[in-house]
Protein backbone atom coordinates (compact mmCIF):
# COMPACT_ATOMS: atom_id res chain seq x y z
CA UNK A 1 0.00 0.00 0.00
CA UNK A 2 1.52 3.32 -1.02
CA UNK A 3 -1.14 5.70 0.29
CA UNK A 4 -3.10 6.41 3.45
CA UNK A 5 -6.58 5.06 3.67
CA UNK A 6 -9.22 5.71 6.31
CA UNK A 7 -10.82 2.38 7.15
CA UNK A 8 -14.16 2.16 8.95
CA UNK A 9 -14.97 -1.28 10.36
CA UNK A 10 -18.62 -1.67 11.40
CA UNK A 11 -20.27 -4.74 12.85
CA UNK A 12 -23.92 -5.10 11.80
CA UNK A 13 -26.47 -4.02 14.39
CA UNK A 14 -28.84 -6.29 16.34
CA UNK A 15 -30.59 -8.94 14.27
CA UNK A 16 -33.98 -10.55 14.70
CA UNK A 17 -34.05 -14.18 15.88
CA UNK A 18 -37.85 -14.58 16.10
CA UNK A 19 -38.12 -16.77 12.98
CA UNK A 20 -35.88 -19.83 13.51
CA UNK A 21 -36.73 -21.14 10.03
CA UNK A 22 -34.82 -18.30 8.34
CA UNK A 23 -31.34 -19.16 7.07
CA UNK A 24 -28.68 -17.18 8.96
CA UNK A 25 -27.83 -15.10 5.89
CA UNK A 26 -31.48 -13.93 5.67
CA UNK A 27 -31.99 -12.73 9.25
CA UNK A 28 -33.22 -9.10 9.30
CA UNK A 29 -32.55 -6.44 11.91
CA UNK A 30 -34.85 -6.12 14.88
CA UNK A 31 -36.24 -2.78 16.10
CA UNK A 32 -33.23 -2.19 18.36
CA UNK A 33 -30.94 -2.91 15.41
CA UNK A 34 -32.70 -0.38 13.19
CA UNK A 35 -32.47 2.26 15.91
CA UNK A 36 -28.78 1.45 16.53
CA UNK A 37 -27.98 1.73 12.80
CA UNK A 38 -29.52 5.22 12.70
CA UNK A 39 -27.48 6.23 15.79
CA UNK A 40 -24.25 4.96 14.27
CA UNK A 41 -24.97 6.77 11.01
CA UNK A 42 -25.48 9.98 12.94
CA UNK A 43 -22.21 9.39 14.79
CA UNK A 44 -20.30 8.73 11.53
CA UNK A 45 -21.70 11.88 9.90
CA UNK A 46 -21.03 14.05 12.97
CA UNK A 47 -17.41 12.88 13.09
CA UNK A 48 -16.84 13.34 9.35
CA UNK A 49 -16.28 9.63 8.70
CA UNK A 50 -17.91 9.45 5.27
CA UNK A 51 -16.82 6.64 2.97
CA UNK A 52 -15.87 6.91 -0.69
CA UNK A 53 -16.58 3.19 -1.03
CA UNK A 54 -18.64 0.69 0.96
CA UNK A 55 -17.86 -3.02 1.01
CA UNK A 56 -20.78 -4.81 2.66
CA UNK A 57 -21.45 -8.46 3.38
CA UNK A 58 -24.38 -9.63 1.28
CA UNK A 59 -26.26 -10.87 4.38
CA UNK A 60 -29.63 -9.22 4.96
CA UNK A 61 -28.67 -7.81 8.41
CA UNK A 62 -25.53 -6.10 7.06
CA UNK A 63 -27.42 -4.63 4.08
CA UNK A 64 -30.15 -3.34 6.43
CA UNK A 65 -27.51 -1.91 8.79
CA UNK A 66 -25.91 -0.04 5.90
CA UNK A 67 -29.27 1.28 4.72
CA UNK A 68 -30.13 2.38 8.27
CA UNK A 69 -26.94 4.45 8.56
CA UNK A 70 -28.45 7.03 6.21
CA UNK A 71 -25.07 7.96 4.78
CA UNK A 72 -24.77 9.92 1.54
CA UNK A 73 -25.07 7.65 -1.48
CA UNK A 74 -21.72 6.21 -2.46
CA UNK A 75 -20.29 3.36 -4.47
CA UNK A 76 -21.33 0.13 -2.73
CA UNK A 77 -20.35 -3.49 -3.31
CA UNK A 78 -22.38 -6.26 -1.67
CA UNK A 79 -19.87 -9.05 -1.28
CA UNK A 80 -20.54 -12.73 -0.53
CA UNK A 81 -16.89 -13.09 0.55
CA UNK A 82 -17.53 -10.73 3.49
CA UNK A 83 -20.24 -12.99 4.94
CA UNK A 84 -18.60 -14.31 8.14
CA UNK A 85 -15.17 -13.35 6.71
CA UNK A 86 -12.07 -13.67 8.86
CA UNK A 87 -9.90 -10.69 9.81
CA UNK A 88 -7.24 -11.43 7.17
CA UNK A 89 -9.82 -11.43 4.36
CA UNK A 90 -11.34 -8.16 5.61
CA UNK A 91 -7.99 -6.38 5.92
CA UNK A 92 -6.77 -7.72 2.59
CA UNK A 93 -9.88 -6.31 0.88
CA UNK A 94 -9.38 -2.97 2.63
CA UNK A 95 -5.73 -2.66 1.64
CA UNK A 96 -6.54 -3.42 -2.00
CA UNK A 97 -8.67 -0.26 -2.29
CA UNK A 98 -7.37 2.96 -3.84
CA UNK A 99 -9.97 5.41 -2.50
CA UNK A 100 -9.47 7.66 0.52
CA UNK A 101 -12.08 6.15 2.86
CA UNK A 102 -13.57 2.64 2.92
CA UNK A 103 -16.43 1.40 5.10
CA UNK A 104 -16.64 -2.36 5.63
CA UNK A 105 -19.85 -3.71 7.15
CA UNK A 106 -19.43 -7.24 8.42
CA UNK A 107 -19.82 -9.83 11.16
CA UNK A 108 -18.06 -10.98 14.28
CA UNK A 109 -15.68 -12.51 15.05
CA UNK A 110 -13.93 -11.34 11.87
CA UNK A 111 -14.80 -7.64 11.94
CA UNK A 112 -13.78 -7.25 15.60
CA UNK A 113 -10.55 -9.17 15.02
CA UNK A 114 -9.82 -6.99 11.96
CA UNK A 115 -10.31 -3.85 14.08
CA UNK A 116 -7.88 -5.21 16.65
CA UNK A 117 -5.30 -6.21 14.02
CA UNK A 118 -5.59 -2.88 12.20
CA UNK A 119 -4.54 -0.77 15.22
CA UNK A 120 -1.05 -0.35 16.63
CA UNK A 121 -2.68 0.76 19.87
CA UNK A 122 -6.35 -0.13 20.32
CA UNK A 123 -8.75 2.37 21.87
CA UNK A 124 -9.12 2.38 25.63
CA UNK A 125 -12.74 1.31 25.66
CA UNK A 126 -14.13 -1.68 27.53
CA UNK A 127 -16.40 -2.62 24.62
CA UNK A 128 -13.60 -2.73 22.03
CA UNK A 129 -12.46 -6.29 22.79
CA UNK A 130 -16.05 -7.58 22.92
CA UNK A 131 -16.99 -5.68 19.72
CA UNK A 132 -20.77 -5.76 20.28
CA UNK A 133 -23.34 -5.37 17.51
CA UNK A 134 -23.04 -1.93 15.93
CA UNK A 135 -19.46 -1.37 17.16
CA UNK A 136 -17.43 0.82 14.83
CA UNK A 137 -13.69 1.48 14.64
CA UNK A 138 -12.03 4.04 12.40
CA UNK A 139 -8.36 3.51 11.57
CA UNK A 140 -5.87 5.28 9.31
CA UNK A 141 -3.67 2.72 7.57
CA UNK A 142 -0.71 2.96 5.25
CA UNK A 143 0.93 -0.27 6.28
CA UNK A 144 0.49 -2.84 9.02
CA UNK A 145 -0.90 -1.96 11.50
CA UNK A 146 -2.47 1.48 11.36
CA UNK A 147 -3.33 4.31 13.70
CA UNK A 148 -6.59 4.22 15.63
CA UNK A 149 -8.73 7.34 15.06
CA UNK A 150 -12.16 6.71 16.57
CA UNK A 151 -14.38 4.07 18.19
CA UNK A 152 -18.03 3.94 19.25
CA UNK A 153 -20.90 1.57 19.93
CA UNK A 154 -24.61 2.34 19.60
CA UNK A 155 -24.77 2.94 23.36
CA UNK A 156 -22.10 5.70 23.16
CA UNK A 157 -23.36 8.41 20.78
Amino acid sequence: MDHFIKLILLRHTKSDWTDPSLPDRERPLNERGRSAAAKMGEWLRSRGHLPDLVLCSDARRTRETLEGLGLPETQTEYRPDLYLADAETILSLARAQTVGCVLIVGHNPGIGAAAEMACTTPPVAPEFTRYPTGACTVVEIDGEPGRWLDFATPRDP
